[in-house]
C-alpha cells in the first residue's frame, strides 16, 4: 500500500485522500489489489469513522479484503469495540458480518473474545443468524466468552438464545467434544455454572449436564482431573443438585441418586459432602484409567492447542535434564571410581582386586570400568557424549536469539 495514502488513514485525512485520488484515479484499486493492508484496515485500527465513510463511498469492496493476518476491517473494528465504526460498515451490507476470516472466526466471535457487548448488541441485532456460525475449532460465541471470561457477554448471548427459543445452543460441542458447562467448570467460573444450572433465564433440564467429551469426561469430572482449590465446593454442590455424575458413579453409586438432598450427605470418614465423596472414589478407583489410549492421546502435541512457547519451554526442561544426566554420568560412570593407586604409575603389570578380578595398574580417580571392561567403557562414553551434546544443541536452538544469548553460552561452554 502507498504509505502516503496509510498515513491519511492513519490521521483520518480526507483532504489528502481525495488529493491522491487526483493525481491516481486507480491508488485504492491498486491497494485492494496489492494484498496486505488495506486503508481500510488502517482506519478501522485507527478508528477513523469519517475517513472509513469516505473510502466506502468509492471503493466499497474494500470493506471485504483481509490482511495478512486474516482479518478484514469488520474484524478489527469488532475487535477494538468501535461502535460507530461497526454501523458504518453495518450500512454497507448487514450480511458482511458473516464474513469469516483466520480460523473462520467472524465480527461477533472477536467481539465475544474481547467483551464487546455494545458491538455484539449491533452485530446481532442486524443480522441474528450470525450466532449459530461456528469457528474452525467448532467454537460458538458462547466458547469464546467461556474461554475469554466476559461473563457479561455471555449473559447477552445466553439471553438472545432464549429470546429465539435456541437454548439447546448451549450442549453445543467444539472439536473436542466440550460443552460450555465442562469448559466452565475447567475454569471454575462459578458464576457461569450457576448462571446456567441455577439462573432463572435458562430451563436447567434443557442443559445436558452429563455431556461426554472426547475423552469421555464430564463437566463433573473436570473438579477431579483439574484440581483447584477455587470454588470447588460451591459448583460441585451445584452440578450435582443438578444431577451431575461421574463416568462411572451413576452405576457404581446409586445411592447417590436416591437421596432428596445429596449435597447434604456427608462422608463419615473425611467429612466432606457427597460431591467431595464422589470425587474421592473416582480416584481411589482409578476409574479414569479405563482408557488408556485416551489419555496417551490427549497429552500428545497439538498444533491448535499448544502454544509454541509452552512447547519450547517443555522442550527446554526436557533438554535441561538430559545434560545434567549425562554430565553427572561422566564424573560417577558405573561400577565407580578408583579411590587407590594399585601398581608403578608408568607400569602395565597386572594386580589383583579383593574380588579376585585381575586389572592392570591404575591410578585414583579412574574409572573402575576402564580398567576392568574398557570395551564397554569406550561404548558408554560414545553413547553418553551423543546424548550430551544433541542436549547442549537442543538448548543452543531454543534459546537463539534470547536475551543474554552469548553469556548463556559462554556458561554452557564452561
Amino acid at each position: 500500500m502507498d504509505m502516503r495514502l496509510a498515513d491519511a488513514a492513519r490521521t483520518g485525512n480526507i483532504e489528502h485522500l481525495h488529493s491522491l485520488g487526483k493525481n491516481d484515479p486507480l491508488i485504492l484499486n491498486r491497494a485492494a489489489v496489492e494484498g496486505g493492508q488495506t486503508p481500510l484496515h488502517v482506519a478501522a485500527l485507527a478508528d477513523q469513522v469519517e475517513f472509513t465513510r469516505e473510502i466506502l463511498k468509492v471503493r466499497p469492496k474494500l470493506a471485504e479484503e483481509m490482511n495478512p493476518d486474516g482479518l478484514t476491517p469488520w474484524h478489527i473494528a469488532s475487535a477494538n469495540g468501535n461502535l460507530e465504526m461497526v454501523r458504518e460498515l453495518l450500512n454497507l451490507s448487514p450480511q458482511l458480518c458473516l464474513s469469516k476470516g483466520k480460523e473462520r472466526r467472524i465480527p461477533l466471535h472477536y467481539a465475544a473474545l474481547k467483551g464487546r457487548t455494545e458491538v455484539l448488541k449491533e452485530l446481532l441485532s442486524a443480522c441474528l443468524e450470525s450466532i449459530k456460525e461456528v469457528t474452525a475449532l467448532c467454537e460458538t460465541a458462547l466458547h469464546l466468552a467461556v474461554k475469554s471470561s466476559h461473563f457479561e457477554v455471555f449473559t447477552l448471548l445466553v439471553e438472545e438464545l432464549k429470546n429465539t427459543n435456541r437454548v439447546n445452543f448451549l450442549n453445543r460441542k467444539d472439536a473436542q467434544g466440550n460443552t460450555i458447562l465442562y469448559l466452565a467448570v475447567s475454569a471454575r467460573q462459578y458464576e457461569v455454572v450457576d448462571f446456567i444450572l441455577n439462573g432463572s433465564i435458562v430451563n436447567a433440564e434443557l442443559v445436558e449436564v452429563n455431556a461426554v467429551n472426547k475423552m469421555g469426561l464430564t463437566a463433573f469430572n473436570a473438579l477431579s482431573v483439574f484440581p483447584s482449590e477455587a470454588g470447588d465446593k460451591e459448583i460441585g454442590d451445584i452440578l450435582i443438585l443438578a444431577g451431575a455424575t461421574t463416568m462411572r458413579i451413576a452405576t457404581e453409586l446409586p445411592e447417590a441418586r436416591a437421596t432428596s438432598d445429596p449435597a447434604s450427605k456427608i462422608c463419615p470418614q473425611t467429612g466432606t459432602g457427597l460431591w467431595g465423596l464422589q470425587i474421592l472414589t473416582l480416584k481411589l478407583r482409578g476409574i479414569l484409567k479405563h482408557d488408556r489410549n485416551n489419555w496417551n492421546e490427549y497429552f500428545k502435541f497439538k498444533k491448535d492447542r499448544d502454544s509454541p512457547d509452552s512447547v519450547r519451554s517443555a522442550l527446554l526442561v526436557v533438554a535441561a535434564l538430559i545434560t545434567a544426566t549425562t554430565y553427572q554420568a561422566v564424573l560417577q560412570p558405573p561400577g565407580g571410581l578408583w579411590q587407590d593407586n594399585s601398581g608403578p604409575l608408568n607400569s602395565t603389570t597386572n594386580s589383583t582386586t579383593s574380588n579376585g578380578i585381575f586389572t592392570q595398574s591404575h591410578k585414583a580417580g579412574q574409572a573402575v570400568m576402564a580398567n576392568i571392561n574398557p570395551i564397554s567403557y569406550i561404548f558408554f562414553l560414545f553413547c553418553n557424549s551423543i546424548g550430551f551434546f544433541a542436549a547442549i544443541q537442543m538448548i543452543w536452538i531454543l534459546t537463539a536469539r534470547l536475551p543474554l544469548q552469548l553469556e548463556l553460552r559462554i556458561a554452557g561452554v564452561l
